[in-house]
């Protein structure tokens, strides 16, 4: 196995410092498996989603869109079959109180303490919360612990208003909950999380074909966006790991520093979602289809990512440090796509002299892209600063510039510069920032 060069306290150090993720609460203590998103951060992440979006919704024309609410009826999680089954083992250390997974302890002493440790009991991951003013078990409602359930709810909805037909898929992004017995490695495990999933609804018999066609896009997506090949692969599950409603799944693997971990999974759900919310609500969830005059239940394919595990994956495999003219330079070589600042704007000095026209040309390109504007010490530790950030191009306002009305303009990864006229920089450095590569 190859090693992880990068370990877990470097991201998550970088993500402090500067501004990337913070701990949730973190003035009262911080709470186990919530994490907040900086300015950064939030930049970073809602890249992510915007490729996911442009690839899977915009650039397609089998895929439509939805946001379906955080609590649905609670019958929902009965038929998915959360109510019964989504749980996990628990044990708890009699000495130190910690409580663990069981099914990923080694051994049957506390690993903390080596304490001895309770007998195992099903936890539900469900966060229950109560609908209306009195918290009774008529009122009980649950946040939704996985996006795709608003998906299946609303199929006939969605079928009816677009006219799509078979092969299509429905998109979603959104917020899910699970109460994990033990949340860690910084983002990859949360309590609250964000998932981007796609439910993929497909004519019986054509549906591992279309499996293979949604892992081979999948795997193609996060290659373009820039997680090299030698941390990312596919795997099948096993029979045994297979979830029960699954008739086949793949995932996609990183090579965190934890070892190889899910990413995403692209699971064969068959008809089971459609099948058990036509039971339970008395609603026919089929598809009619006017060329063989029958109705269907379709097949369901559903790549589902973790924007979270996505944003932590990036981070990783864009950090390097490396050494430049004798001194260390950190850079973040984020795909331009997914940069949080696509331009930093740094005026030589902070002479009053370059002052008015630096910030005249900050604001021309901030219309464009997200921008900074950075004067602070000298002009090699504001271009150290934003390589460590990701930002893929800083534009320099000097004396010249007064004269010549260009700028000079630095490449992140090559760190080569050239003259550029201000008039027309932000188409040239559009066409840089939206080209292929």
């Amino acid at each position: 196995m190859q090693e992880q060069k990068t370990n877990m306290d470097t991201i998550v150090s970088l993500c402090k410092r500067r501004g990337f993720i913070f701990q949730g609460s973190e003035i009262y203590g911080g709470i186990g498996g919530f994490w907040d998103y900086g300015p950064l951060g939030v930049e970073l992440k809602n890249n992510i989603k915007r490729a996911w979006w442009r690839a899977v919704v915009q650039e397609r024309d089998d895929v439509v869109g939805l946001d379906a609410a955080i609590i649905m009826n609670p019958t929902t999680w009965k038929a998915s079959g959360h109510v019964d089954t989504f749980a996990d083992p628990m044990v708890d250390c009699k000495s130190c109180k910690r409580r663990f997974r069981a099914d990923q302890l080694e051994g049957d002493r506390c690993p903390e303490c080596g304490g001895e440790l309770t007998e195992a009991r099903m936890f539900n991951l469900m966060f229950k919360t109560f609908v209306g003013p009195v918290e009774d078990d008529a009122s009980v409602a649950y946040l939704r612990p996985e996006t795709a359930q608003g998906i299946f709810v609303n199929f006939e909805n969605v079928v009816t208003t677009t006219r799509k037909k078979l092969p299509f898929g429905i998109a979603q992004i959104g917020k899910a909950f699970r109460n994990e017995i033990t949340p860690g490695n910084f983002i990859f495990r949360d309590r609250e999380f964000e998932q981007m999933e796609i439910e993929y609804f497909v004519r019986p018999g054509t549906d591992e074909e279309l499996h293979r066609h949604w892992v081979d896009e999948r795997l193609g997506w996060y290659r373009r966006h820039g997680l090299s090949d030698s941390n990312i692969r596919v795997r099948r599950l096993e029979p045994e790991e297979q979830a029960h409603y699954a008739k086949d799944t793949f995932e996609i693997e990183y090579l965190f520093p934890m070892g190889w971990s899910e990413l995403e999974g692209i699971a064969n759900r068959t008809d089971y979602d459609l099948g058990r919310h036509a039971e339970f609500s008395g609603q026919p969830l089929k598809y009619f289809d006017d060329e063989t005059n029958e109705h269907i239940t379709p097949y369901v394919i559903e790549p589902s990512a973790g924007v979270d595990r996505s944003v932590l994956a990036f981070l990783f495999d864009a950090y390097a440090e490396e050494e430049v003219r004798g001194e260390k330079r950190t850079v973040l070589r984020l795909h331009r796509a997914l940069a949080p600042i696509k331009v930093a704007v740094l005026p030589l000095s902070r002479n009053e002299a370059l002052t008015p026209t630096a910030r005249e040309v900050w604001a021309k390109l901030r219309k464009h892209f997200m921008t900074q504007y950075d004067d602070a010490q000298s002009i090699g530790r504001r271009y150290r600063r934003q390589d460590e950030i990701g930002t893929p191009y800083c534009v320099t306002v000097d004396f010249d510039t007064l004269e010549d009305k260009a700028v000079t303009v630095r490449d992140r990864d090559s760190m080569e510069q050239e003259r550029a006229p201000i008039e027309g920089l932000a188409e040239m450095l559009r066409n840089r920032i939206e080209g292929d590569g």
